[in-house]
């Protein structure tokens, strides 16, 4: 565990960034409208009915930095993070306001990435997932895995920023499970990051709660998928061979899985990976019955879960056990709620269906009546 100092940082770190981004989005709202960033309710795909202003992960980037310049030491991989971040947050609000080509987006991606790469942030070896104790060793290889483990991340967070409140949770559910992790691990710049980054989520998630009233865009989207990218490079791939290879997958496991799915979704259907679809997982929870609120719940849970079960990994003793029991408690609730849910689902449509067909029936007999 980290000394207590390190602990009343994190905290610090934390308020400020939590004040900085509430305190900031409102602002961001009304810029948002100035400049014409707004998100237009144009397709299915999309849940929302009026036009809602982007460009809301300003608010949550705005927070960070502050919280970070002050309270993280900036050493050469740090300020290559934070470079690239600024490269990444001014991609996004030019993609929020006027709507980048594909290419466009990943060269600019491409060129963040590569900046911390090149500055000592790479995965130069992880842990044997089948032989304990022995490195996997990437050569020639570490900056180009780097760079798509980067690039990867920083478009999986923006996959499943499709219902309110739905990334900006998510990433914190994320943040929170970092940090618990570097607490773990002894690692007090990233404990200070994750409690910064928990704070900039935060103070903007109740304004992006349904119904929204701002969402982060490509700007918060993106921003997000980069930190996760970067600090699990940072920490969990370059020194912990026990569980660096497993750790960063499960604890974004949520958005890894919707990503690839999408991708092999569309690739086997003739279209572009990048071409937009009503196939994620938020869309099919809504397309079982659920609503907007129900579906956010339901993964966030799955969500808390599988970062659980990413600090059982990384814990020992009683506090794996303690984890252990939670994470199989949460996992049956959310099993026997989505059952439920199904049943009543069915149970009503039946209901429906039957009324239709009586009514359906009456009017057929009442048809036949005036015939006569």
């Amino acid at each position: 565990m980290l000394d207590k100092s390190i602990m009343l940082t994190s905290f610090f770190a934390f308020a400020l960034a939590l004040a900085l981004s509430f305190g900031a989005t409102p602002l961001v709202r009304r810029l948002a409208k100035k400049i014409g960033a707004v998100d237009v309710p144009k397709d299915g795909r999309r849940m929302h009915k009026v036009p809602i202003p982007r460009i809301g992960g300003l608010a949550i980037f705005g927070g960070f930095l502050v919280s970070t310049l002050i309270f993280v030491p900036l050493d050469g991989e740090n300020k290559a993070i934070l470079i690239g971040a600024l490269l990444i947050v001014a991609l996004g609000v030019v993609d929020d306001i006027v709507a980048l080509k594909a290419s466009v987006k990943l060269a600019g991606q491409l060129a963040a990435a590569l900046i911390p790469a090149f500055s000592g942030v790479v995965i130069a070896r992880f842990g044997n997932p089948f032989a304990a104790g022995e490195y996997i060793n990437l050569g020639v290889f570490a900056i180009p895995v780097t760079v798509i483990w980067i690039v990867g991340m920083t478009n999986a967070v923006n996959f499943i920023d499709g219902l309110d409140g739905l990334a900006c949770g998510v990433s914190s559910i994320a943040c929170i499970t970092m940090f618990t992790i570097a607490i773990l691990l002894r690692e007090p710049d990233i404990t200070v990051l994750m409690a910064a980054l928990a704070g900039g989520c935060l103070g903007f998630l109740p304004f992006n709660m349904n119904p929204a009233k701002i969402f982060m865009g490509d700007t918060g989207a993106m921003f997000l998928g980069y930190i996760f990218a970067t600090v699990s490079v940072q920490g969990l791939f370059k020194f912990y061979a026990v569980i660096s290879f497993a750790v960063p997958f499960i604890m974004l496991g949520l958005p890894i899985f919707d990503m690839l799915f999408a991708i092999v979704r569309r690739v086997l259907r003739g279209q572009s990976p990048m071409h937009a679809d009503r196939g994620h997982l938020h869309h099919k929870l809504i397309d079982m019955g659920f609503d907007q609120k129900q579906s956010v719940a339901i993964l966030y849970v799955l969500s808390l879960v599988l970062g659980m079960a990413a600090v059982i990994l990384t814990a020992s003793g009683e506090t794996m056990v303690i984890f252990l029991v939670l994470a199989i408690l949460i996992s049956f609730l959310i099993g026997m709620t989505v059952m439920t849910h199904e049943r009543r689902a069915a149970a009503e449509k039946e209901k429906k269906e039957q009324k239709e067909q009586e009514k359906e029936r009456e009017n057929t007999e009442e048809r036949e009546t005036d015939d006569e």
